[in-house]
């Protein structure tokens, strides 16, 4: 049995702005094991960022807040420690890859003592141990000639190059859990792929869980073990990665996929984009998020929030398509074209229960 080491229960995060309370993250549920990689996917505004940094609480100024629930680490609730607890996690047991890394390193500092930083404060490493560990790290991320572009400048390397320096950073420490937020997103497609690969061999070596953090669903197809979809601050579909690719249920997940390109798809081919704007968080409907912008909601969309219905023991939806009342419907053709392409060794389950997180 896996060992669990993050478990998020009924997450709420609020932001107070002048125009009122932005209603971030609303009741998500998530969880993390060792070894695994979990990809977050959905819009932007869909809430991905703030759920995990509200993990460690890392918001900017003052306006963020958890209004409610629990985040268990190693079986510690971190909802409840002060702020000088969660610094000695942040960058010791649990580390973060942000999307631009000219954001993340620092431009007048150079690289070599960048990674060295949290060596010495969280391993206490004297300088000499610090710089032998930081340059086996930057070989490690396959940064060139490490040892001798120790004391460059973060302007001196190239857009990949710096990524790696960030990864080596975040991973200096051996972390427990990494959390990755959009880290591929500013480069190239090449280089996306080299750093994707390199994450994945890394957690091999270091053996680390990754929080992956995305709005492509395409991106998390090779390098994930699980998935959930976020839509207007909440949790509407988890499952494994087949189970989401091959068999989805909820609509939202149907126009992510519908929108997601593949190698076979032709000149001929229309890609479908997913209508209408995010739900505005200063508001959020008391139903389904997804209604508005859905073809295929019901009545009670508007009215009520669907519950989580049990597809499979790891596939959890909520969508009130998957209730015993609801008509049946079809997805979109290039959904139905890659269920028929499933893979072999992946069996569909018969039934659907509705299930409950409540408590």
């Amino acid at each position: 049995m896996s060992e669990r080491l993050l478990e998020i229960n009924d997450l709420h995060v609020s932001f107070d702005i002048k125009a009122g309370e932005v209603q971030a993250v609303r009741g998500v549920d998530l969880y993390l094991d060792k070894g695994e990689t979990l990809a977050i996917v959905g819009e932007s505004g869909s809430g991905k960022s703030v759920t995990t940094k509200a993990i460690t609480k890392l918001f900017q100024g003052d306006t963020g807040r958890i209004k409610k629930g629990s985040i268990e680490f190693l079986g510690e609730d971190l909802t409840k420690k002060p702020e000088k607890e969660l610094i000695k996690l942040r960058g010791k047991d649990i580390s973060m890859i942000f999307q631009d890394p000219m954001t993340s390193l620092n431009p007048t500092m150079k690289i070599g003592k960048q990674v060295m930083e949290p060596l010495v404060k969280h391993r206490n490493y004297n300088k000499a141990e610090a710089k032998k560990r930081a340059i086996e790290i930057l070989n490690l991320v396959g940064l060139p000639n490490a040892a001798a572009r120790f004391n460059a400048y973060p302007h001196q390397f190239s857009g990949g190059q710096r990524q790696r320096i960030v990864i080596a950073i975040a991973l200096a420490c051996e972390p427990k859990v990494l959390i990755a937020d959009e880290p591929t997103t500013a480069l190239d497609v090449t280089m996306q792929a080299q750093i994707l690969d390199l994450m994945k061999d890394l957690q091999k070596k270091i053996e680390t869980s990754i929080i992956f953090i995305t709005h492509d669903l395409g991106v998390v197809a090779n390098i994930a073990d699980r998935v959930a979809i976020m839509y207007g601050g909440q949790m509407v579909e988890t499952g494994q990665v087949d189970e989401i690719f091959y068999d989805s249920k909820h609509p939202y997940t149907w126009g992510l996929l519908s929108s997601m390109p593949d190698l076979e798809t032709g000149s001929e081919t229309e890609l479908l984009a997913i209508p209408g704007t995010p739900p505005d968080l200063l508001n959020p409907s008391q139903g389904d998020a997804f209604a508005e912008r859905s073809q295929y909601a019901l009545d009670i969309d508007f009215k009520a929030m669907p519950p989580w219905f049990k597809v499979s023991p790891t596939h959890y939806v909520r969508s009130w398509l998957l209730d015993e009342r609801a008509p049946d419907v079809e997805p979109p053709e290039i959904v139905q074209k890659r269920a028929r392409e499933m893979p072999n060794n992946y069996a569909k389950p018969k039934q659907v229960e509705r299930v409950s997180f409540d408590g």
